[in-house]
């Protein structure tokens, strides 16, 4: 009886198998290496359409590699010598310095003049083959503690087109609070700064933080460049630090965080000092 039972549940199909499958019980031998504890043999690849694929947003398959990313802003000479605000430029660089990346701002004058770096923007971020990748929007918005209710945010979109987050500034009356959050606007990390981020002759760190703040797992750092860099000039560097097995949607809106904080902390001639 026993033995005609287990000729049914075998004809059946066991759960989870094909009906005539092995017996899992008769496969080859388990290895703690590989998923569902099974070794697929040397000459027989697994099926791919049973391995779960990740589809990453065109462009930003080299970030999924990076666990630190520099971002260098170019030196507009045209704005030193004329004292005026010109749209920024950014090179986005990997740890060796080769460049990844190219960030232009798109604003118009009357903006850059009137609303300084408040100012209403798109930064389009583009590959080493001048395909654009990144758009960041930043809508006109308020910076000050007496403004809760309409603080600083950035829209992420990748490709352009296709919103994967954003970066949204909170409110607290003495740090610099944000958060990074996906396309359904919920929080998934939060970045908190320092009280005071003008940066006397050193880095400035904004700390990246999980939603509850007690771990920290990587850092903006806005780079101590020299004096004469700081004062005569408005070129930054930071670098982004964080894991290498990051989202690369997240790594996207920390590059659009670092660009906020530009606007925000270090834009003047004098910042950084």
């Amino acid at each position: 009886m026993a033995s005609k039972d287990a000729q049914n549940q075998r004809s059946r199909g066991l759960p989870g198998f094909l009906p005539g499958a092995p017996d899992p019980d008769q496969s080859l031998p388990a290895s703690s290496n590989n998923p569902g504890n099974q070794v697929w043999p040397a000459r027989l690849p697994p099926p791919t359409s049973f391995l779960p694929t990740v589809s990453l947003p065109p462009g930003l398959e080299y970030l999924s590699q990076l666990d630190l990313i520099i971002i260098h802003q170019q030196v507009e000479l045209l704005g030193m010598i004329l004292g005026t605000e010109t749209s920024n430029k950014y090179e986005i660089k990997n740890s060796l310095g080769q460049r990844i990346y190219f960030a232009v701002e798109e604003s118009i004058c009357f903006n850059r003049t009137f609303c300084s770096t408040l100012r209403s923007c798109t930064l389009r971020i583009t590959d080493n083959s001048g395909q654009e990748v990144i758009t960041v929007n930043r809508p006109l918005r308020c910076n000050s503690c007496w403004c809760p209710c309409y603080l600083q945010e950035l829209e992420i979109q990748a490709p352009p087109g296709t919103i994967v987050g954003y970066v949204a500034q909170k409110w607290h009356p003495f740090l610099p609070k944000f958060t990074i959050q996906n396309a359904n606007k919920e929080d998934i990390l939060k970045i908190v700064g320092p009280c005071a981020t003008c940066g006397c002759f050193g880095d400035v760190d904004f700390e990246v933080k999980t939603i509850n703040e007690k771990l920290t797992i990587g850092k903006i750092s806005k780079y101590w460049s020299g004096f004469v860099n700081n004062v005569f000039t408005n070129a930054d560097n930071f670098g982004i630090h964080v894991p290498v097995d990051l989202d690369v949607t997240v790594k996207a809106a920390l590059i659009g965080a670092c660009f906020l904080f530009d606007f925000m902390f270090f834009e003047h001639s004098l910042a950084g000092l």
